[in-house]
């Protein structure tokens, strides 16, 4: 690797966090006002909307690596489809309850999270439904009977969108002027500026998305990590950054449910399309680190759903123990 490569992947990879982190500033304020617009709830707002918007990057990154057909890319492709519910489940909700602590000493929320419980309650019982399923499939070995699971994955994901848009919830208060209204001094959030900033905003974060995987892949085999554990480990983190600075976002300004909406919708469907496309057209042979992620990524999404159903509210640092299945998840890679 050349002197010019070793100082352009670094640069690479920071222009393109730079730009997930404008475009989610963007989304987020586009995607309030599209569900404003739609007369959606905010639980239907975050937990479709924004939580399918977001989900593109990580979920073009397995399809992609079997399309491309070299060698290696089922385990490209295995490795990103587990690590997506896995890092989802434990750092997207350790980051969001870090930042609920962290605007709530500054004082500028509630000092208490405001979710819809059954907004909550509902997303998380998909996924584990959804993720178990898939993940029991991984002892089948008759290909057809893979098939069928294959495809009720995906349906169970339009009988969940069926599910969300029935359900009646608060829907948008206040919003933020929209941004592109403010560029071209308009006094009102017309349909065509909300469509063309949530468009601008989606293309930036898949362009930054891609990059940036292209630029840690390139940086991470300057010290050589496997192409399994390289999927799993870090390319889900970089991808599912935009969930992650959405929901700080909306954290911020007290929109709880929309923020966590965000974090659990993405999880039912990270569960099920791109879930499907590894039952159906890779070996979905969960194995050693590909194993113990899906099992986390169930333990910690039951926690909160235990959490939700017990006391009727999602306390905080319910949040935080999502940093401690991803810290036993490390400590897990370096013993074994």
């Amino acid at each position: 690797m050349s002197l010019l490569q070793y100082i352009a992947y670094p640069a690479l990879l920071i222009l393109s966090l730079a730009s997930i982190l404008f475009a989610c500033e963007l989304f987020t304020n586009g995607i309030e006002w599209t569900g404003k617009k739609l007369n959606l709830s905010d639980g239907a707002t975050g937990s479709i909307l924004a939580a399918v918007g977001t989900a593109l990057p990580e979920t073009s990154i397995p399809i992609i690596a079997l399309l491309a057909g070299s060698a290696g890319s089922a385990d490209v492709a295995i490795g990103a489809i587990a690590g997506a519910p896995f890092m989802l489940s434990t750092l997207a909700f350790f980051v969001t309850g870090v930042a609920f602590y962290h605007f709530r000493k500054k004082g500028g929320r509630p000092a208490t999270l405001k979710v819809d419980v059954p907004v909550m309650s509902r997303d998380l019982g998909f996924f584990l439904a959804i993720y178990s399923t898939a993940f029991l499939t991984t002892f089948i070995h008759i290909h057809a009977l893979r098939l069928v699971i294959a495809l009720l994955l995906m349906s169970s994901y339009g009988y969940y969108m069926y599910v969300t848009l029935r359900h009646e919830g608060d829907g948008a208060g206040e919003l933020e002027e929209l941004h592109l209204s403010k560029v071209f001094h308009a006094d009102t959030a017309h349909n065509g500026f909300i469509a063309v900033q949530v468009l601008i905003s989606l293309g930036l974060i898949v362009a930054g998305a891609h990059f940036f995987v292209v630029s840690v892949e390139h940086v991470s085999a300057m010290i050589g990590v496997p192409a399994m554990l390289l999927s799993l480990l870090i390319t889900p983190v970089a991808t599912e950054l935009p969930e992650k600075m959405n929901s700080v976002l909306w954290i911020r300004g007290g929109k709880d449910t929309l923020a966590l909406g965000n974090i659990t919708g993405a999880m039912v469907f990270q569960s099920s399309f791109p879930v499907a496309v590894g039952v159906a057209f890779t070996p979905w042979a969960l194995s050693g680190p590909t194993m113990v992620s899906a099992v986390i990524a169930i333990l910690s999404a039951g926690l909160c759903y235990i959490m939700l159903k017990t006391k009727k509210a999602l306390p905080p640092y319910v949040l935080l123990a999502g940093g401690g299945f991803y810290l036993a998840f490390i400590a897990y890679l370096i013993v074994f």
